[in-house]
C-alpha cells in the first residue's frame, strides 16, 4: 500500500498493516502534532496506538508555526534592504527566487514529519494508523484507511483515549461555493510561483502574517476585511496603530462585505458590497480555524463539545467521559503551539498519575504575530479591564523614544501595559515592534511570577542602550500612586 503523500512528504513506500494483532491498547492518540510528545517512557513496554489523518507531525510542523516563519524571517531580509537607504546605506532588492525559498523552507519541514511518521511506525511499542478516526464508543476507535487500498476500516479498543486532532481552515461558504481555486494557508506556501497580485480575505493574524510575507517577496497584496480595523482581538491601541501601517502598506479594504466570486482567464474578482471589485492572480482565504471535530464521532462516545465545535474539557484535559482526554487546538480557546505543547506535558503526567493530576495553566497566555510591524500580547486589554470592572493604569512608551530606537530610525514601535495599582501587579502587555515577541518576555515572567512592577523595573539591570529600554521605560512610566 502506497502513502498517499509520497510525492510530498517522502514516506518510504510501504503502508503500515492495518490488520491489528490485538484488540486493546493501553493509549491511544488521535493527533500527530502535540499529541505525538505523549509518548513518554511512562509508556515504555505499553501499547500505544497514534493515529494521523494528514502528514505526520500535525499544523505547526507542516502548515503553521514553523514554515510559516520561516518565510516570514525571508520578508523581513527583504524588507530591510527595500529600507536601506534611511541609514545612509543604498542597497537594491534585485529579485526574489521564490521556489528557492519554499525548498529552502520545505526542505527542512518534509525529512522531519516523515522521519518522525518513520519513527512511530516502526517504534517498539507504537502502531501508527493513517486514516480517519471515528469514535465507536468510550473505548473503542475505527480508522477509515486514507490509502489506496480495498482494505475496510480498522477497529481497536484503547483503555485511555487522548483526542488531539488539531484543527483546519475555515472557508466562508460563499467563497466555497464559487468553484473558484482558492489558498488557504495549508496550502499558499507550496505554490509554484509567487503571485503578481494576491488578495487575502481575513483581518487576523493570518491575513495578516501572510500580507507581511508576499508584499515583502513582491506581490502587490489586497487585504480584504469586515471588520473596521485589523486583529481587532489585540488592545485597541495596538489594533489601530497596527491598521494604520497596513494601510500604508498594502491596499487594505475594510468594513468590506463580500457579494460574489468569480474567476475569468486566470484573473479572480472579488465583488463587494459595496459595489467595488478586487481583482488578483491568487487569493487566499485566511478567515480563521476550526477544530477538527465534525466527524470523530464525538456523540456515539457521549463527549460533550461546546457551540463552536471544541471538546469541552476541565482543567486536567479530561473530557466528559472519564478515560478519554482532549486538548490543543481540537479543545482550547488559545490555537496556540505553545498552548498545546503546555496541555501536553500535564495531560502526558495525568494519563499515568490520576492521584496526582496536574491542571493547565492558561492564566497567562501570550501570543505574537510575526508581520511587520511585529506584534506580542499578554493578559488584559484595556477593554478587557474596563469590563471587569477593574481599578488600572496604563502607560504607553514609544521605541524611538530610547536610544536603540533611535539606532533603528524608529517612529512605529510602542509598548503598552496595564496595571493594578494596589496590588501593583501588571495585567496586560502589548507590544508593536521590532522583536515584540522577544521584548515581551520578562513580562510575561513578571506576571506569572507575581512580581510586582517596581520589582521588575528597579530590582534588575537593564542593559543600555538595548532597545530592551522599551519594556524598563514602559514600566517606570506606570503611575502606581
Amino acid at each position: 500500500m502506497v502513502c498517499a503523500d509520497l510525492p510530498r512528504c517522502g514516506c518510504p513506500p510501504k503502508y503500515p498493516d492495518l490488520v491489528v494483532t490485538t484488540s486493546d491498547f493501553d493509549l491511544a492518540i488521535i493527533g500527530s502534532g502535540s499529541g505525538n510528545s505523549l509518548i513518554t517512557a511512562d509508556f515504555d513496554g505499553k501499547r500505544v496506538a497514534i493515529v494521523e489523518h494528514g502528514v505526520f507531525g500535525g499544523t505547526c510542523l507542516n502548515v503553521g508555526c514553523i514554515p510559516t516563519k520561516m518565510y516570514v524571517y525571508a520578508a523581513d531580509v527583504a524588507h530591510t534592504i527595500a529600507e536601506s537607504s534611511r541609514y545612509g546605506v543604498d542597497a537594491e532588492l534585485t529579485g526574489v527566487r521564490w521556489r528557492d525559498i519554499r525548498d529552502r523552507v520545505f526542505g527542512r519541514i518534509d525529512p522531519i514529519s516523515a522521519g518522525g511518521r518513520a519513527y512511530r511506525e516502526h517504534g517498539e511499542n507504537t502502531t501508527a494508523f493513517f486514516g480517519h478516526a471515528r469514535l465507536v464508543d468510550p473505548h473503542t476507535i475505527e480508522v477509515v484507511s486514507t490509502a489506496p487500498t480495498d482494505a475496510g476500516p480498522v477497529t481497536f479498543t484503547a483503555d485511555q483515549i487522548v483526542i488531539a486532532a488539531g484543527g483546519h481552515a475555515q472557508v466562508p461558504e460563499e467563497i466555497a461555493a464559487s468553484g473558484v481555486k482558492i489558498h488557504t494557508s495549508d496550502t499558499i506556501m507550496r505554490i509554484e510561483e509567487l503571485p503578481a497580485r494576491l488578495i487575502i480575505v481575513g483581518g487576523g493574524y493570518i491575513a495578516a502574517e501572510f500580507a507581511h510575507v508576499f508584499s515583502a517577496l513582491g506581490s502587490d497584496v489586497t487585504l480584504v476585511a469586515r471588520g473596521e480595523r485589523l486583529l481587532r482581538h489585540l488592545d485597541e491601541t495596538i489594533s489601530v496603530a497596527f491598521t494604520e501601517q497596513a494601510k500604508a502598506s498594502w491596499d487594505v479594504r475594510l468594513g468590506s462585505v463580500l457579494s460574489t466570486v468569480t474567476e475569468a482567464d486566470g484573473e479572480i474578482s472579488l465583488h463587494l458590497a459595496d459595489g467595488s471589485v478586487v481583482r488578483g492572480d491568487a487569493l487566499l482565504v485566511a478567515t480563521g480555524r476550526v477544530p477538527n471535530t465534525a466527524d470523530l464521532g464525538l456523540d456515539r462516545a457521549g463527549v460533550a463539545v461546546h457551540e463552536d465545535g471544541r471538546v469541552v474539557v476541565d482543567q486536567y484535559g479530561r473530557t466528559s467521559v472519564p478515560g478519554i482526554w482532549a486538548l490543543g487546538d481540537v479543545s482550547s480557546e488559545h490555537q496556540l503551539k505553545h498552548v498545546a505543547n503546555h496541555e501536553a506535558r500535564k495531560v502526558a503526567h495525568n494519563l499515568v498519575h490520576p492521584d496526582d493530576l496536574r491542571a493547565f495553566d492558561h492564566r497567562f497566555v501570550p501570543a505574537a504575530v510575526f508581520t511587520h510591524p511585529q506584534i506580542a500580547s499578554v493578559g488584559l486589554t484595556e477593554a478587557q479591564a474596563v469590563e471587569q470592572g477593574l481599578d488600572f493604569v496604563t502607560a504607553v512608551q514609544h521605541y524611538g523614544d530610547t536610544a536603540y530606537g533611535w539606532a533603528m530610525e524608529d517612529q512605529v514601535g510602542i509598548c503598552k501595559l496595564i496595571a493594578d495599582p494596589s496590588t501593583k501587579l501588571l495585567l496586560g502587555a502589548h507590544l508593536m515592534g521590532h522583536q515584540a515577541s522577544n521584548l515581551i518576555q520578562p513580562l510575561i515572567q513578571a506576571m506569572s511570577f507575581s512580581q510586582t512592577v517596581p520589582e521588575v523595573a528597579r530590582g534588575q539591570y537593564w542593559i543600555h542602550p538595548a532597545l530592551m529600554e522599551v519594556v524598563e521605560n514602559a514600566l517606570l512610566k506606570l503611575d502606581l500612586g
